[in-house]
């Protein structure tokens, strides 16, 4: 049962931005509502500036997260573009090993690299919500879809199955005070969609945002991004993805398609299409290039016997679930259900 929850800044600081005041009110009284006592981190709520300039302020925040015995769950206020940066605070001296507890974590984009960060020290994450996106949502409520898993998650500890959505929305653009209580433009969704290969496969997801994979690779954006990340081995070895299923995502930037296969080329590279036993696709906001991304996925793989399972409700597109990561998943495509295995201890070691 999660009685407490810290919020936490990892990437953007922008939950601490006067422009948001009225979005993060409303989620800590929806927070409150089930009961529990809401705190944010020392740093979380310093503002895009502060944050940007400080990411050991960052790092600070999450390790003493995972050391307060009084919180539950950690949840992530939002994504962002540079939670790489907090790496050497996090593991030059096995920082986030040492602090590093049986707590829940959620969040998603950027946040991929937070997964991977504590992939290591030996924690199962969940992936698919954050605080301002999906709690602070500017509806009357949050969205039925992304309310069901983020309950189940607050009450079992846990996801036990996902079935797709029946409805998708599209993606609000003005985040104002004057739009509490507007609805979301809603369309019927189609359900997962198996673009190749066997309906059913199974094993542990890993994966997230293929924006912040490719960055990982290519310093366009982060020059000493890919550095980073090489020096700490962040990136899971072709060895550690074998019988994993891969789980992609885009994110509000809209990929083009040639940087999509581009970011694609570079997990084949890394052995990534050779070990995993499956692929799981997010459904891009607003339905954008979903034809195109299929089209690289089977081309770029290359391998017309991985089964790629696409249209998934989960990552920048509304609504989310929540994915269990490190766990023993199945995905059938045909009975429209991927079911996890329950009571996994979320410490794997």
């Amino acid at each position: 049962m999660i009685k407490t929850v810290c919020i936490v800044s990892l990437s953007s600081g922008v939950a601490g931005e006067p422009f948001v005041s009225h979005e993060v009110k409303l989620g800590i009284e929806r927070l409150r509502a089930y009961g529990l006592d809401v705190r944010f981190a020392p740093h979380a709520l310093r503002g895009m500036e502060y944050l940007g300039a400080h990411p050991e302020a960052r790092a600070a925040d999450l390790l003493q997260a995972f050391r307060n015995p009084a919180v539950d769950m950690i949840l992530c206020a939002i994504g962002g573009d540079d939670t790489y940066r907090l790496l050497p605070y996090l593991f030059e001296h096995g920082e986030l090993a040492e602090a590093v507890s049986g707590k829940m974590f959620l969040g998603f984009s950027d946040t991929t690299i937070n997964h991977l960060m504590l992939r290591k020290v030996g924690l199962r994450t969940f992936y698919g919500q954050a605080f301002l996106p999906d709690v602070c949502e500017l509806g009357p409520m949050m969205l039925p879809y992304t309310r069901r898993h983020f309950e189940e998650l607050l009450a079992t500890g846990g996801i036990g199955s996902i079935v797709p959505s029946d409805t998708w929305y599209e993606s609000r653009t003005d985040f104002g005070p004057d739009q509490l209580g507007a609805c979301l433009r809603a369309h019927p969704d189609r359900g997962f969609r198996l673009v190749q290969g066997p309906p059913v496969f199974s094993g542990k997801i890993l994966g997230g945002c293929i924006d912040t994979f490719y960055d990982m690779f290519d310093g366009t954006r982060y020059a000493d991004m890919p550095e980073l990340c090489q020096r700490y081995g962040l990136f899971p070895t072709a060895d550690e993805w074998r019988g994993h299923i891969l789980l992609l995502e885009t994110s509000e930037e809209l990929m083009a398609p040639d940087t999509y296969r581009k970011a694609l080329g570079f997990l084949r590279d890394a052995g990534v299409f050779k070990a995993v036993s499956g692929v799981l696709v997010g459904k891009p906001m607003d339905e954008r290039y979903q034809a195109e991304y299929e089209r690289a996925l089977v081309e770029v793989a290359a391998d017309p016997s991985l089964p790629i399972v696409s249209n998934v409700n989960v990552g920048h597109a509304l609504p989310r679930c929540i994915i269990p990561l490190e766990v023993d998943a199945q995905v059938d495509a045909t009975r429209q259900v991927i079911t996890f295995a329950t009571d996994v201890p979320l410490l794997m070691r």
